[in-house]
């Protein structure tokens, strides 16, 4: 079972999207396995975002990110990284197509409503960044058999 960290930005809170986004990861069959609401302080972004560090874009992110509140969520599920990244669609809500959460919701390239893990080793960093072991609950919901068949790897 694969785990990822998705962050509901700034602009989805100020939206109030946050339940229609975490609505459509849930519909796909993931599973919430953490979830909380808070202001990301400016060190713990400039952390998650050091990949980025010296990119023109970097102050602009810390900036935004480090704005307003936002609920980060640590999802399961099989292909959970790819399925997530899937349903966020592409970066930039002008790119991105209608029935992904960038294509029904953003239109920007500033804002664009949500963060998800790129790759299983940035989701274990990440999901640490935010969530401590104790916080995190893994669970099969009833008839996720019927959503992830035990073959279906």
């Amino acid at each position: 079972m694969e785990r990822t960290l998705i962050i509901f930005k700034p602009d989805t809170l100020q939206r109030r999207l946050a339940g229609r986004i975490l609505q459509r990861f849930e519909d796909k069959g993931l599973t919430v396995s953490g979830l909380k609401l808070m202001q990301i302080p400016r060190e713990l972004a400039e952390e998650h975002y050091a990949p980025h560090k010296g990119k023109p874009f970097y102050p602009g992110l810390i900036d935004y990110i480090t704005s307003g509140p936002v609920v980060v969520v640590a999802l399961q599920g099989h292909r959970c990284i790819e399925i997530a990244r899937t349903l966020m669609g592409k970066t930039f809500g002008y790119e991105a197509v209608p029935g992904t959460i960038r294509g029904d919701f953003g239109a920007s390239r500033s804002f664009n409503l949500v963060h998800g893990s790129d790759s299983p080793e940035s989701a274990a960093t990440e999901i640490a960044l935010y969530f401590t072991d104790g916080e995190l609950v893994d669970y099969s919901p009833a008839g996720s058999e019927w959503v992830f068949p035990s073959d279906d790897t």
